[in-house]
């Protein structure tokens, strides 16, 4: 097992590109952090430079670590090396509450197996389609879009409080921080009404995913969605982001409308977020 610094998180960074859309979480999480993106977290690998699996987990000497969800996330090649690093190589801390995310749901049996062995109980969180934009090409621009130009801006720190009220996973402290951090950090796409007050946004997760798409309900029905989508899509894709997005699988209103926007997936693949010691 070995920490990369910096110099190796950038050769990471390109090998796990050639490895897109699957490794695209991890991928974005060294994405931005290559490019300075304040983080929380390190990154490990099972052997370097020819790696079979590579982990990004909360940094225990980050002191804003603490601060957050603990969350782990990883790309791996071949299961029997992720089991290893796993159960042999303390990858991860056993002990207290975490939680895997974007991981491959094929995976799912030897994670149970590996926390029954350390009598860790765990559950399924969620099951999400991995859609993803491989270039502008594909992207469907609405023609709605124009008429909304002169109200499209980015979201600043006043709009903290209203996105975490009305994210499904927000509502408390700790979402609060995380948007704040978001806000602050990443790209972010707002319409706002005639008082300059957001209507509908959408973010960027710190690991480059679009996400918390939501308009207020009484705006809905008007086609600001597909505006920012594509909006956000165009803007990222300039600037050399990843562009793409996790859908929760009962969420067929969000896969709809991603997919008539013209991004993929592989019909193949499905990622999940599991809790542990919940």
């Amino acid at each position: 097992m070995k920490f990369l610094n910096k110099d190796e998180l950038q050769i990471a960074e390109g090998v796990l590109l050639k490895h897109l859309p699957k490794s695209s979480k991890v991928y974005g999480f060294l994405y931005g952090i290559n490019r300075n993106k304040p983080s929380t977290l390190e990154v490990i690998v099972d052997t370097w430079p020819d790696f079979k699996v590579i982990i990004c987990r909360p940094d225990p000497n980050n002191k804003r670590a603490l601060e957050f969800m603990k969350k782990v996330t990883y790309y791996s090649m071949d299961e029997p090396s992720l089991r290893k690093m796993l159960t042999e190589e303390n990858a991860i801390d056993w002990s207290t509450y975490f939680l895997i995310g974007g991981f491959d749901i094929s995976h799912t049996s030897m994670l149970k197996e590996v926390a029954s062995g350390r009598e860790v109980n765990n559950r399924c969180y969620t099951v999400v389609h991995l859609m993803y934009l491989p270039d502008s090409s594909h992207l469907l621009t609405p023609a709605a879009g124009s008429e909304f130009e002169s109200r499209i801006s980015s979201l600043n720190l006043s709009h903290v409080d209203l996105v975490n009220k009305t994210w499904k996973f927000g509502g408390n402290e700790q979402g609060y921080r995380n948007i704040q951090n978001l806000i602050s950090n990443f790209p972010s796409c707002c319409i706002t009404d005639g008082q300059d007050q957001p209507v509908s946004w959408i973010l960027v997760y710190d690991y480059c995913a679009l996400g918390l798409l939501y308009t207020l309900p009484e705006h809905r029905g008007r086609g600001y969605s597909k505006v920012l989508v594509s909006t956000m899509a165009k803007r990222l894709h300039a600037e050399g982001y990843p562009v793409y997005c996790f859908i929760e699988e009962e969420n067929t209103v969000s896969y709809t409308l991603f997919k008539k926007l013209g991004f993929i997936e592989d019909p193949s693949y499905r990622a999940a977020w599991f809790e542990f010691n919940f």
